[in-house]
Formats: structure tokens, sequence, C-alpha cells
């Protein structure tokens, strides 16, 4: 049986919010009183392509603001799309379902404290220095387009927080799993954890994972959390038997088409 979410305050659900903004940075940021507008050019990831609405007191003027951020997006050339957290005032929710948006991915935050001594049988593995090789071998872990690389590096290269890229190959060099670790004050965030898909049930996305995690503690990282769609069944398994448990949940909502 999953564990049930946990009790959480909205002063945690800012905190990770505003660590996951700055784990992630989008190129451009603009504020509709607290509904922060996030675009980025060079990468099509929704979380960099958003209205995260951040207090759920500010619902005034709920139309016009929608229509304001569609002008916004349309002159992007992105559509718009709302990412909806506890954060999100229920009345843009109200106004969004009268409107028939879909709800187009759902996505649990997760958290876990660390354990020093736990995670001393990790490997331990040196964070690669070459972004570029990072990116090339986690695209290719995700099959994902590889002319999202430059767009990637550039998301990277903004993170002002020590960033550990980490991967394993086999002998051949042929990459087996990547991760990266966020490490903010006690928050270590975990990214983009790939696992080579014909090498998949070996343990290897476990192992590297185990990896950041004691370089995080090793930064005096007390929790780690994560971001995960509710639809990735095999991670969640995984996370939850490392120890992480949900916190919240946020999901994107677009107009149909």
């Amino acid at each position: 049986m999953n564990a049930p979410p946990q009790p959480y305050e909205l002063a945690d659900v800012r905190r990770i919010e505003a660590v996951s903004f700055r784990s992630f940075p989008s190129a451009t940021t603009h504020y509709d009183g607290t509904w922060a507008i996030r675009l980025t050019a060079g990468h099509p990831a929704k979380r960099l392509n958003s209205v995260t609405p951040l207090d759920p007191s500010d619902h005034s003027d709920l139309e016009r603001r929608v229509e304001l951020a569609q002008l916004r997006f349309d002159g992007f050339g992105r559509p718009l799309v709302f990412r909806l957290s506890p954060l999100a005032p229920p009345e843009l929710t109200v106004l969004l379902d009268s409107k028939g948006w879909d709800r187009i991915q759902e996505s649990l935050v997760m958290a876990m404290p660390l354990d020093r001594d736990a995670l001393a049988p990790a490997v331990d593995h040196l964070p690669l220095k070459d972004t570029g090789r990072w990116v090339d071998a986690s695209l290719a872990l995700a099959h994902a387009d590889g002319d999202r690389k430059p767009g990637m590096v550039e998301v990277l290269s903004a993170i002002k927080a020590e960033t550990g890229l980490f991967l394993t190959e086999d002998a051949s060099g042929e990459p087996l799993s990547a991760v990266r670790c966020v490490c903010e004050n006690d928050l270590a965030g975990i990214f983009e954890l790939e696992t080579n898909r014909a090498k998949r049930r070996q343990g290897h996305g476990r192992a590297i994972l185990a990896s950041a995690l004691k370089w995080a503690t090793a930064r005096r990282a007390q929790t780690a959390w994560l971001q995960v769609e509710a639809s990735n069944v095999a991670a969640l398994s995984l996370y939850r038997d490392f120890g992480f448990v949900e916190l919240y949940r946020y999901v994107y909502r677009q107009a149909p088409a």
C-alpha cells in the first residue's frame, strides 16, 4: 500500500517551490501579482514555460489575467500552460474547469530526511565537470532530441547553487545512468534521474541515486526532495523504496485545442 501524503504547511511548499525555480531556472520570469510567468526559448520543458501562482489569496480579476498571460505566451510561440500547486487559488481552478482546460500532467513532490550513516555504503562518485558530456548522456538515456542540448546547457549554467552532475558508464563508455543533484542550504534536489532502458532492473539507477545523496550529505544537506510524474510507476516505486514520501502534488492545465 502506498504511504498517504504527509501533512504540509504552505510555508514548506513555498520554500520548495522557490528552490525548484532556482534549481531549474527559466530564461525569463515575469510576475503578475504573485503569478510567476516563466518562459524559456531554448528548452520546451513545461516547468520552464508555464504560469505558476504562488499565493492562494491572489485571485482578483482572473479572466483578464489569464487573457494577458495568453497574449504573452502567444508572442513567445508557446502554448499557455498553468502549473497549479497548493499555492494556486482554488478560484483559478474553478475558472479553468469552467472553460474546459485539460489536465495534461500531474506530478508528486516527494521528500525524505537524509541519513549520512545509512548512505555510507554508497559508492563515492565525483561529479562531472564537463557539462556538455553529462547533457549528451542524459539526453541519450532519456531518448530525447539532441537539439535540446544548447538549451539544457544554458539552464544548467544559470544555476547558482552547488550542482553535482553524476554519470555511470559501462566498460565501452556507454551511459548506464545519470542524475543531477542541486544543494541549496539544507535541501538537496534530485533531477533527471535516467537509466539505460536496455539495462534496467540491474540497480544502476538505485546506485547512482545513493551516490548523489551521499554527496549531498557531505554538503550538509538534511532533506532530499524531487518531482516525479504520477504516471511514472517505476520511478515512484524506486523513490518510495528509498524512503521518499509524498508532500504535495501539482498539475499542469492547458486550454483545449
